[in-house]
């Protein structure tokens, strides 16, 4: 079995990324079957529970007050829609129920206590709950771990030095206190990145490595292709080539044997036998719903669609907690 490393050095990474792209497939598929079920996807539903009006300046972002989008800014959604999109989403078959909000920082207000009583109330439903606010405080940290709080996500986007090219509005290490945080509090971390900015293989490579080299790896990895937006300053850039999305995921596959590896952003523009390569390269999680935030995601049928033809299975919530539990017991 693959171990788990946390002490990886860029020219490792750089030499398991450059691999001819079937080999590498079948590399990251042998430390996919040792670490998981490969017939088993965990299904993810994203609810933006407070669109539009943001004051950071990410370049990728529609929902950005500083540019030009069709997204508007709108109020936080009613605790009765967000439970509501919930419900449909676990009977959809989504067993982690994802809310974002377009903030800087978690706000410390009304609307903060909200996303409490929302956390605990779908964590009674049996869902996995991840939310993305923003940076947090250590405070805020707590409160959302007390009211049930499974993962929190925070990308840090492509390298350091690329990020200080699209964003200047929050650093890096903005970033990574927030992650530090969330980590403290032992709240599951979700992480990950986006491509297709302009960025070079170089900045995927160390994107990897930051994520790979954390003090412990995230238990979710996302891996977004950009949807370009028309008025944010990508709105030009290319399609991502889906062989980029299965390097880019195979690459961190065998870097982080244990995370969930998610095919997130972009799948959209992806056919189901590019997906299938993208799961064989092992991704093993992926985000089903209308929407994701503000741009548009799979058709619900489509995705069922293509589990049944593939023989995927949804993974269960909280399965991890459950197979630790077991082992415990086993051991006792």
């Amino acid at each position: 079995m693959a171990d788990i490393r946390t002490d990886w050095t860029l020219d490792e990474i750089e030499s398991i990324y450059n691999t001819p792209l079937l080999e590498l497939i079948y590399q990251a598929a042998t430390v996919h079957r040792e670490h998981h079920d490969t017939g088993e996807v965990q299904v993810c539903t994203l609810l933006s529970i407070k669109t539009g009006g943001c004051p950071e300046d990410c370049a990728y972002c529609p929902q950005s007050a500083r540019y030009q989008t069709e997204v508007d800014a709108e109020k936080m959604l009613d605790s009765d829609v967000i439970l509501s999109a919930a419900e449909k989403a676990k009977d959809a078959g989504s067993t982690r129920f994802c809310m974002g909000a377009a903030w800087r920082n978690a706000r410390g207000n009304k609307d903060f206590d909200r996303v409490i009583d929302m956390v605990r109330k779908v964590t009674d439903m049996d869902m996995e709950v991840c939310c993305t606010l923003g940076m947090l405080t250590d405070e805020q940290a707590v409160k959302l771990k007390e009211a049930g709080l499974y993962a929190y996500n925070h990308n840090l986007d492509s390298s350091e030095d690329f990020y200080n090219r699209i964003i200047s509005t929050r650093t890096y290490e903005d970033r990574l206190e927030t992650l530090d945080t969330v980590r403290n509090n032992e709240i599951s971390v979700c992480c990950g990145g986006i491509i297709g900015m302009g960025e070079t293989d170089r900045d995927r490579i160390e994107l990897i490595h930051n994520l790979s080299t954390m003090p412990s790896h995230p238990g979710s990895v996302p891996i977004n292709a950009l949807i370009a937006v028309k008025g944010t300053p990508m709105e030009n850039q290319p399609k991502v080539p889906w062989d980029d999305m299965a390097r880019m995921i195979a690459t961190a596959r065998i870097t982080m044997p244990d995370a969930m590896v998610r095919l997130s952003a972009g799948r959209v523009n992806m056919s189901m036998e590019e997906q299938a390569h993208c799961f064989m390269a092992g991704a093993n999680s992926i985000f089903t719903g209308d929407k994701l935030l503000t741009t548009c995601n799979n058709d619900l049928n489509e995705d069922q669609q293509m589990f049944e033809r593939l023989g995927l299975t949804p993974r269960a919530a909280f399965k991890s907690e459950k197979n630790d539990a077991q082992e415990e017991v086993a051991a006792e």
